[in-house]
């Protein structure tokens, strides 16, 4: 037996020719300038494209990190709503896909809500996930929604809802349309207690979503580029056979037309989304305010901006030395002469020259 040829060859060509296992999510395409930029530059952008700006879609928990004042919130608990009510299925049953999204992204389904400070405002927040079966409208994304609300309305915090959906879920029927009146009914009570309610339109936004809660809110802010609607681009042109506007139901063509407020990315939302509810709740500027808190503080400011009585007490001193000094080097005893006026000061010296004369 060759030991050479038959045990170190194979076991060098094995060590040389190892390949590591490369995650293929390492680098992601730019689907506006086609480039690949390495993934943890893109999560560290807060997942926009840093030269197109494109903005791909940012996952739930993260984004509450974001939002909230030091990425730290409470979870609200979710009910728990029957699994498959109408024992659906088309390709695969209900439960199976149930099972799968569970599995694929650690929740129970497509809504994660979450209370916390936002530049110092306790707000409630709420999140769909379309990794969530497209975040898709069934009766656990009404119940979440109006779980969120009642927090809301009983600790008197904003109510946040960042949107991201394809419409109603099919698999649970009339079920998942009566969340449409169901959650309609929950924001007129966040309103009438006299509490502001901001919706923030990710990429998508379609559906039986938009035609509910996604367009009843105070304010509403779309992110750049995101596709906003009621049916699809596609479906609206094979219905009236005619070619759309360029940019038709996009983020920028609804605010020139008058349907959304704000198009913000996704970097200015904590700052925007702040001032607004700071507006809304009758609070000052979170500028001003961190100014009075410092202050309050005791903060010492400046050396040069001393309190004028401050200013005229050092200048006394600085006087009142300056004329000891000259006084113990005339000789003079200075402990019971009172301060003279300035207007008496040449009277006072031509005394002192006759008891100098009438001594020598």
């Amino acid at each position: 037996m060759n030991w050479l040829k038959n045990f170190v060859r194979p076991k060098i060509r094995g060590f040389l020719g190892q390949k590591r296992d490369v995650p293929e999510n390492m680098w992601i395409k730019d689907p506006a300038t086609g480039k690949m930029v390495f993934y943890k530059d893109v999560q560290a952008n807060l997942w926009v494209m840093p030269e197109s700006g494109h903005h791909l879609r940012m996952p739930a928990q993260e984004r509450l990190q974001y939002m909230f004042d030091g990425g730290e919130y409470d979870e609200i608990e979710l009910p728990e709503v029957a699994d498959d009510p109408l024992k659906f299925a088309d390709q695969k049953r209900y439960t199976d896909r149930l099972k799968a999204a569970r599995k694929k992204t650690g929740r129970n389904d497509a809504m994660l809500a979450g209370i916390g400070k936002l530049q110092g405002v306790r707000t409630v927040m709420a999140v769909q996930d379309f990794e969530f079966m497209g975040g898709s409208m069934g009766m656990a994304v009404g119940e979440a929604i109006i779980t969120a609300i009642n927090h809301a309305i009983a600790r008197h915090a904003p109510f946040v809802l960042f949107t991201a959906s394809g419409g109603a879920r099919m698999q649970e029927g009339i079920l998942s349309l009566m969340q449409m009146p169901r959650t309609t009914i929950a924001i007129n009570e966040l309103k009438e207690a006299g509490l502001p309610y901001v919706v923030v339109l990710t990429h998508p936004t379609t559906g039986g979503v938009t035609a509910s809660y996604a367009m009843l809110g105070d304010v509403h802010i779309a992110e750049p580029g995101a596709l906003i609607g009621f049916a699809g681009p596609r479906v609206i042109e094979q219905t009236i056979r005619e070619k759309l506007p360029e940019g038709f139901q996009r983020a920028e063509y609804l605010l020139e037309h008058g349907m959304v407020d704000i198009v913000s990315p996704r970097g200015e939302h904590r700052e925007v989304i702040g001032r607004l509810l700071r507006l809304f709740m009758g609070l000052e500027p979170h500028e001003t305010a961190a100014t009075e808190a410092a202050a309050a503080d005791g903060e010492a400011g400046p050396a040069e901006e001393q309190p004028p009585v401050e200013q005229a007490a050092q200048a006394e001193q600085a006087t009142q030395a300056e004329q000891t000094e000259a006084a113990e080097g005339n000789g003079a005893d200075t402990t019971a002469q009172p301060e003279q006026p300035a207007a008496d000061q040449p009277a006072n010296a031509q005394a002192a020259d006759n008891v100098k004369k009438s001594g020598e």
